[in-house]
């Protein structure tokens, strides 16, 4: 007799089983897994940390190398036998300098030039790619154009003009003299243009609804989004501002209104024998130790502009 088994409808097939998946060939094969580590953190090294390091020395040891120079003896210096780290540290070569060159007037005149010069030229910059972007008036792809050519012609063009000028008007030997052949700035300004394109229109249009006015929507609005860029500009403005050397060597020949830069060349020709090398490297570590200060605060807006991909 055979028994026939009925299912019910409420009762599904049973599925089959499915088979046991293979095991990773990472698992299965764990000398060829560690291999493939080995490997992946060889290349990390060599591709990544590597060049890293490279660059970074390239461009530390020569400040390294000018800062252990500026606390040696000048036999030290010009040594035959290369001498790394100073046998007895002097700061002999600062007060040498102190005496010879007034670093807190020079200090203080760099210090005004690039204060009122870098805010003046990040001013214009933002306010005028603003313009370029949210603002409606003519001719606004031509004057872009001549944005884009003055960025591409080099400032030394305009010494000789600039120079008859500013000394025509009186401006030889003064603060305004220095600061204003140089407040136009076709980077910042081609810069922020460009970042201000990537900005989403439509906060921008809601402020409008809302009654916001062009200054208040820039100084509310695009500002605070923007500040990484805005950051960036900053620094690159206040280090031309600082190191700048051909247009204060040209317009300032009273040695009270010359800048830092400027003043080096009074230690070079106070001191031209090689026993003066010490007391250079003394002059440009304070010449550059106030522009790392400031890219060690404006270090974080930098790299997270560098790092931002857009702005939601």
């Amino acid at each position: 007799m055979i028994d026939t088994v009925m299912r019910t409808p409420s009762e599904p097939a049973a599925a089959p089983t499915p088979p046991a998946p293979r095991a990773a060939s990472r698992k299965s094969h764990p000398r060829h897994g560690s291999a493939l580590d080995h490997e992946s953190t060889f290349s990390l090294i060599f591709r990544g940390y590597v060049p890293l390091i490279l660059a970074t020395l390239i461009i530390a040891l020569p400040l390294i190398w000018m800062m252990l120079g500026s606390l040696k003896t000048s036999g030290e210096v010009v040594s035959r036998d290369l001498v790394w780290l100073p046998g007895s540290p002097t700061f002999d070569a600062y007060l040498t300098a102190s005496q010879k060159v007034d670093f807190p007037r020079l200090f203080l005149n760099s210090t005004l030039v690039t204060v009122l010069g870098a805010g003046i030229k990040v001013l214009l910059a933002l306010t005028t790619a603003y313009a370029l972007v949210f603002v409606r008036f003519p001719f606004k792809r031509t004057i872009f154009a001549g944005i884009l050519v003055a960025l591409m012609v080099p400032p030394q063009v305009s010494l000789l003009p600039n120079y008859v000028l500013i000394s025509g008007l009186g401006g030889a030997n003064t603060y305004w003299g220095i600061i204003l052949p140089g407040l136009g700035t076709a980077f910042g300004t081609f810069l922020l243009r460009q970042h201000f394109l990537s900005l989403p229109a439509e906060i921008l249009e809601a402020a409008e609804l809302d009654g916001a006015g062009h200054l208040r929507r820039l100084v509310q609005i695009v500002i605070p989004i923007s500040t990484p860029t805005i950051a960036t500009v900053s620094l690159v403005t206040i280090v031309n501002e600082w190191n700048d050397y051909i247009w204060p060597l040209i317009i300032t020949t009273d040695d009270q209104m010359m800048t830092l830069p400027v003043g080096l060349t009074l230690l070079k020709n106070l001191e031209g024998d090689p026993s003066s090398y010490p007391i250079l490297m003394a002059g440009a570590v304070v010449v550059i130790v106030p522009v790392l200060i400031v890219f060690t605060f404006l270090q974080r807006y930098i790299v997270a502009g560098l790092t931002q991909g857009a702005v939601r």
